[in-house]
Parts: C-alpha cells; sequence; structure tokens
C-alpha cells in the first residue's frame, strides 16, 4: 500500500527533469496522477509510463491555470496535491539582465505559482483538506550571482508558500516547499554551456564544479526530489506547514 492511495495529485512541469520524477515517485506511492506541461507531447510521455492523465498547461496563463483545472476536476473529481514545480532558469550577468528575461523567469517561476494555486485552492477550502506543494531552490535562501532573477524567483516562492500556509492553516490546507540543489535537469544544459563558454572548459568540468561544493559529493536526482514532495503530500506530514525543506546533499543547511 502506497502512502497516498486514493489520493489526486496534480504537478506542474511534469513533462522532464524534476517534474518526471516526482511524478515516478508519487506514482508509486499510488496517487492519481494529472501531469501538466507547456509540452504536452512531455507530460504524455511520463503519463504513458507511469499513468494519470495529461494536459497541455501554460502556467503564466490565468485561462490556461483555470482551464486546467476544471479538466482535473472533471476528470477526477477532486485535487488533494498540488505540486507547483514547472521553471525555467538562465545565467545571465546582472548588468546584461534586460526586462524580457526578468519577466520570463519571474512569470514562470513564481507567478505560475501563484496562478496555478490560485485556480486550485478554493476546491481546497471548500473541501477542508489539501497538501501543496512548491518546488523553490537552495538559492530561494541564499542567492548566487548570474541568477539574480532566478533567485528573486524562488524568494518568492518561498514567500508565498509562508504566507498562504498560514493564511490556509484554518481550513486544514498546508503549504510547504521542496528546494532542490544541483540536480541535472534538461534546465541545466544551456545552463552549462554558458559556463563552459564563459569559463573556457568543458560542460562537464563545469557541472563538476557544481558537486564539488556539495558535501555528499554527489548530485541530487529527480526522484530525491519526489520523495520529499511525497512526504509532504502524505498524512506523515500533516503537522508540516510554512517548511521549505533541503534537498542538496548538504550544500544547503539552514
Amino acid at each position: 500500500m502506497g502512502g497516498l492511495d486514493g489520493k489526486v495529485a496534480l504537478v506542474t512541469g511534469a513533462g522532464s527533469g524534476i517534474g518526471a520524477g516526482i511524478a515516478h515517485v508519487l506514482a508509486r506511492e499510488g496517487a492519481d496522477l494529472v501531469l501538466t506541461d507547456l509540452n504536452l507531447a512531455g507530460a504524455q510521455a511520463v503519463a504513458a509510463e507511469v499513468g494519470g492523465a495529461a494536459l497541455q498547461h501554460d502556467v503564466t496563463s490565468w485561462e490556461s491555470c483555470r482551464a486546467v483545472v476544471a479538466a482535473a476536476l472533471e476528470q477526477k473529481g477532486r485535487i488533494d496535491v498540488l505540486v507547483n514545480n514547472a521553471g525555467v532558469s538562465k545565467s545571465v550577468p546582472f548588468h546584461e539582465l534586460d526586462e524580457a528575461e526578468w519577466d520570463r523567469v519571474n512569470d514562470v517561476n513564481a507567478k505560475g505559482v501563484f496562478l496555478t494555486t490560485r485556480a486550485v485552492v478554493e476546491h481546497m477550502m471548500e473541501r477542508r483538506s489539501g497538501r501543496i506543494i512548491n518546488i523553490s531552490s537552495m538559492v530561494g535562501k541564499e542567492a548566487i550571482p548570474l541568477f539574480v532573477h532566478y533567485c528573486a524567483s524562488k524568494f518568492a516562492v518561498m514567500g508565498i508558500t509562508q504566507g498562504l500556509a498560514k493564511e490556509l492553516a484554518s481550513y486544514d490546507v498546508t503549504v510547504n516547499a521542496v528546494c532542490p540543489g544541483v540536480v541535472r535537469t534538461p534546465l541545466w544544459e544551456p545552463l552549462l554551456d554558458q559556463l563552459s563558454e564563459t569559463k573556457g572548459i568543458s560542460r562537464e568540468e563545469a557541472f563538476a564544479e557544481f558537486v564539488a561544493g556539495i558535501p555528499l559529493g554527489r548530485p541530487q536526482e529527480p526522484e530525491d526530489i519526489g520523495e520529499a514532495v511525497a512526504f509532504l503530500a502524505s498524512d506523515r506530514a500533516k503537522n508540516m506547514t510554512g517548511q521549505g525543506i533541503n534537498v542538496t546533499g548538504g550544500m544547503q543547511m539552514h
């Protein structure tokens, strides 16, 4: 028996990377999944592996968020767990950062959490039950250079998590965040390209530099993030809310 048997979980950005890892772990734990992604083919491919429904979803669009939630409720009858995972990133020196790139990253990473949660939250309030899990980052607690816009978006996710946790506590809806460390997903590849070019080193050497800063000496896997999400989604975490759980191999400790 899985810890999430009978629970309906909606996971955004589930077509690849961390989202796919989360989907695999939640499926193993018995969750009935609704997997969403801007890339519908990616969500469908993961759904074919783990089961569940796949829906196209632009988290920056209020209309898309409302439509996805309506479709999920029509198909599944309820949403017990929302995992706000969709995210984008890019390494940009601050003096080269333009408004369009700032908006792109913050619209997906912060506004996307707001819009998707806003579309789900009244349903959870009416049922007086729910789990909301936001994927932030270790740089949502301590910023790093060359990613100021990304750090700002992930700090925003932590603010949403804490404020909403207090606001929804009386409805027995918990709101927590998971803060991944170094997880090599498709999101990393363009970053490694940039760092390789900037530093004149290979992409593998660039990635090794990040891994060298991890006390456990190894990167995290998408499924590692999924394990933390599964715990927070389960009844085992019923008395946890407003938390940011680090999954960083010791790279972040507060």
